[in-house]
């Protein structure tokens, strides 16, 4: 089957149909990172699991729901370009 896609149409593979891969990596990076020190500074089971979630699920969310449906890691590309260059008003892509 062939699907014709218009020109002005920005097509991205995502994992399992809502979340491009960019962010799917970026969103394991983030938990290794919370896992280890979980590991480190707790020793308790139940509470590094409570404390993953209570941690990990905003970020989450935030990952897969975005601003206005772009990729997290693109609105954190432009609030960084934002806030250094606070004075320029004219936006190039």
């Amino acid at each position: 089957m062939k699907f014709i896609f218009p020109k002005n149409y920005n097509f991205r593979y995502k994992l399992l149909g809502f979340i491009d891969y960019t962010t799917a990596i970026l969103d394991a990076l983030i938990g290794c990172v919370l896992i280890f020190f979980l590991n480190i500074f707790i020793s308790s089971i139940m509470t590094k699991i409570y404390i993953f979630i209570i941690l990990f699920l905003p970020i989450f969310l935030f990952s897969i729901f975005g601003i206005g449906r772009e990729n997290p890691i693109s609105v954190f590309y432009y609030m960084f370009k934002f806030f250094k260059n606070k004075g320029i008003f004219l936006y190039n892509k």
